[in-house]
């Protein structure tokens, strides 16, 4: 298992990764495009990709610009397995070294993501939309966070 910074040509697996999920679904496939994928990885922040024998199984990218967690998603047969947990902290350990500002999210109600978010620390602040929970995560917060993990030899479960 590797996990590395996305690529461009990663844009294709990251598409199939995102449309493979069974929570958290999109509409209509063709609402995030590779166009997307780029800016928000290149542009606006940047992203990464787990891989296991060349097949990328999940992906996060932090947008910088909205100070948002723009996606977190794996591929349902890799889950449970600690993939999340660690793009998760790779990605929120480079976003709090390029700024300090709170960073949010939104997820849906009633989903394995939101228990993982809420087990990650971040604390819900309202919604954001009609369908989703919003979460922030403090630079004080991550840090805490980031120092107990530590303390106790894992990541939360």
């Amino acid at each position: 298992m590797i996990i590395r910074e996305a690529q461009i040509d990663d844009i294709n697996q990251i598409q199939i990764v995102r449309n493979s999920v069974i929570e958290n679904t999109l509409s209509a496939p063709n609402l995030v495009t590779d166009e997307d994928c780029k800016e928000f990885m290149t542009v606006r922040g940047k992203g990464w990709v787990c891989e296991i024998d060349n097949q990328i199984v999940g992906f996060a990218i932090a947008d910088l610009k909205e100070k948002n967690i723009w996606a977190l998603f794996l591929n349902p047969k890799f889950e449970k397995k600690g993939i999340g947990q660690l793009l998760h902290k790779t990605m929120l350990d480079w976003y709090f070294t390029q700024t300090r500002d709170t960073v949010w999210l939104g997820t849906a109600f009633n989903t394995r993501a939101e228990k993982f978010y809420r087990k990650a620390g971040w604390t819900e602040v309202g919604t954001n939309g009609t369908k989703e929970i919003k979460f922030e995560m403090t630079f004080d917060d991550w840090t805490i966070s980031t120092n107990r993990q530590h303390k106790v030899g894992i990541m939360f479960k």
